[in-house]
């Protein structure tokens, strides 16, 4: 399977990567990971491209990892829809106090836009 691991700078987006790299080593997806600048998160996407570049190679996988610029939700669906991928991997979605999953802007609009199949890590 041809995969798109879509970063920001969120705990979430850590989460989606250490389980997509896990995920891919089991089974040998190929794997493309690009980053996006979201700026109300606490890590960078210089942090996010370095956090990436560790955890790969701690994994012994390799993988492109590309940077993208512009609004985060339009950059990752315009790079899916440039790609031939299969499926697109994303982090986000927090629980409401009753227990509701609320999605942010970003992961709302990839979710409704994407032209391929998304997976939500959370």
């Amino acid at each position: 399977m041809n995969v798109l691991l879509g970063l920001a700078g969120s705990d979430e987006s850590i989460t989606a990567l250490r389980r997509t790299i896990e995920r891919t080593g089991e089974v040998g997806d190929d794997l493309t990971v690009a980053v996006v600048e979201k700026s109300e998160t606490d890590r960078t996407q210089d942090e996010m491209y370095r956090q990436a570049e560790k955890l790969l190679a701690e994994a012994g996988l390799e993988a492109p990892i590309e940077r993208l610029e512009g609004d985060p939700g339009s950059a990752l669906v315009d790079y899916t829809e440039r790609g031939e991928f299969d499926q697109l991997v994303i982090g986000g979605g927090t629980k409401s106090p009753m227990g509701k999953i609320q999605l942010g802007s970003v992961t709302e609009f990839v979710l409704l836009n994407a032209p391929t199949t998304v997976k939500l890590v959370r």
